[in-house]
This record gives structure tokens, C-alpha cells and sequence, in this order.
């Protein structure tokens, strides 16, 4: 390489002009546990892979970044939020919350964490959040449900953020859409949660814009 392109290559990087272009793309984050982080499908088939695909396909191009971690219960998700989602992140994608109803998690727990990690993401000026909700299994009873399921749309109007009230709508309990263990979506069920979030997440980055 001569010297003056050698030159031009180092004060470029040193300047930040590099990443600059790539930057143009919005930046989504998945922030949740093991329905968004990919577990039990092949590559390309987890909910950021398919997400970034349709996003690209339906003319809204964005990198989709997985910030999914199995098992995560809410307290997990408030504990790693901080090097989990980047202050440059444009719109995060809240998916936290199944983990404390199977595990039956007190709902008054789950709110707080799930209310901090809210305040904290709405505190950034320049983050678009959507909270996508999730309802309590029927095994731990009318009660807990009673209690639990509100919690999404409440926080959701607390900070004015965009809710997707179920993330597993049209999903959960449809055999050929998840998994051996029924609880996991496989590849055609993470593309049916896609298509039904999709839109959602398409306005979240053209206010991105708008926002500039």
C-alpha cells in the first residue's frame, strides 16, 4: 500500500470516519432470554437472524443484535443491562419475564426489575424501547396470572413505549410451530413471531429517524 493510502487509512480510523458508514444502519438490540436468544435452532434461524432477514427483505435494513441469554429471569436482565445493550443501540427489544413465571417468581419482583430496566433505556435520548409482553403459564394458577399479566401493558403506558403484548402470539401451543419441549419455538415459529413484530419494530426505527 503506498504511504499517502497508508497515511489516509490511519487518520481515518483515528478520526472515526470508518465505522461511520456502517453506523447508518439503525442498530436493534434483542434484549431477553432464551425465546430471543436462538436456543434449540440451527444458524440463521434464531429471532435476531430472521428479524435483521425481514427487516432487510421489507426494505427497512438494520443489524439485529442478539443480547439473548438462556435461562435469563428478569433480575438477570436488569443485572447485565449496562454491557448487555450499548448506549449506541437505536431500538432495544425488551423480552424478559417467561423464566419468572415458570419459575414462580413473585410478580411484585418482576415488575421492579422489568420497571428499572425501563427507566434506565427510556433515560437514553437517543433509544427507542418496545416491550414485548408475555402472559403466565396456567400451571401456576388464576392468581398469579391475575397479578402477572398486567404487568407489561401497565409499564408499557407508565413509559409511553410501544407493547407487543404477547411474544409468543400465534405461537404458543400450536404444535408444528415450537419444539419437543413445547416451549421453545422452532425456525417456523421464531419466522410467525417475526412477521407479527415486525411492523413494530419498522416504526420504532423510522422514528428513529424522524428523531434524527
Amino acid at each position: 500500500m503506498p504511504r499517502f493510502q497508508s497515511l489516509l487509512l490511519i487518520v481515518t480510523l483515528c478520526l472515526g470516519l470508518g465505522p461511520a458508514v456502517a453506523q447508518d444502519r439503525p442498530e436493534v438490540v434483542a434484549f431477553g432470554d432464551s425465546l430471543s436468544a436462538g436456543y434449540g435452532v440451527g444458524p440463521g434461524e434464531s429471532f435476531p437472524e430472521q428479524l435483521q432477514a425481514a427487516l432487510e427483505k421489507a426494505g427497512t435494513p438494520a443489524t439485529v443484535v442478539n443480547a439473548g441469554v438462556s435461562g435469563d429471569t428478569t433480575s438477570g436482565g436488569l443485572a447485565r443491562l449496562d454491557w448487555s445493550v450499548p448506549q449506541t443501540a437505536d431500538v432495544v427489544i425488551v423480552e424478559l419475564g417467561a423464566n419468572d413465571a415458570l419459575r414462580g417468581v413473585s410478580p411484585a419482583v418482576t415488575r421492579a426489575n422489568l420497571d428499572q430496566i425501563l427507566q434506565r433505556l427510556t433515560s437514553r435520548p437517543r433509544t427507542q424501547v418496545i416491550l414485548a409482553g408475555m402472559i403466565a403459564p396456567p400451571n401456576m394458577g388464576l392468581e398469579y396470572g391475575r397479578v402477572f399479566d398486567p404487568i407489561y401493558r401497565e409499564l408499557a403506558d407508565k413509559y409511553d413505549v410501544p407493547l407487543y403484548p404477547f411474544f409468543l402470539d400465534g405461537v404458543a401451543a400450536v404444535a408444528n410451530l415450537n419444539q419437543a419441549d413445547k416451549m421453545h419455538p422452532n425456525k417456523a415459529g421464531v419466522a410467525v413471531i417475526v412477521e407479527r413484530i415486525l411492523p413494530k419494530v419498522q416504526a420504532a426505527i423510522q422514528r428513529v429517524g424522524a428523531e434524527g
